[in-house]
């Protein structure tokens, strides 16, 4: 069965950095593009990034756009998505979601979900 696992979440504080990891199974990571999303207490979950599986094409939100960085398949770790986080803001708060992903006006889910990890930006 399909399973995207989440991981790297944690409490920073506002200038600071994270790195969040996505371990992908049971599909064919190449097939798909592989995304993040994010859901903030009282607000709907958002597309934050995408990487096209294609050529590694990458879309973000124009929230994340130069302090965010999606990369994929680096290093050892085989058939994991990576989002770098820099420069974080308490906006930034919320849980983030790995996913399955396509992009048109925005970035927008294509059917798989992974479990959420929570990141939190003391001011």
């Amino acid at each position: 069965d399909v399973q995207l696992q989440a991981s790297g979440g944690g409490l920073v504080q506002a200038g600071g950095s994270l790195r969040l990891s996505c371990a992908a199974s049971g599909f064919t990571f190449d097939d798909y593009a592989i995304g993040w999303f994010r859901q903030a207490p009282g607000k709907e979950r958002e597309g934050v990034s995408c990487i096209l599986s294609s050529d590694g094409e990458t879309y973000y939100a124009d929230s994340v756009k130069g302090r965010f960085t999606i990369s994929r398949n680096k290093g050892r770790n085989r058939n994991t998505v990576y989002l770098q986080m820099n420069s974080l803001k308490p906006e930034d708060t919320a849980v983030y979601y790995c996913a399955t992903c396509g992009v048109g006006d925005r970035v927008y889910n294509t059917g798989y979900w992974g479990k959420g990890t929570q990141v939190t930006v003391s001011s």
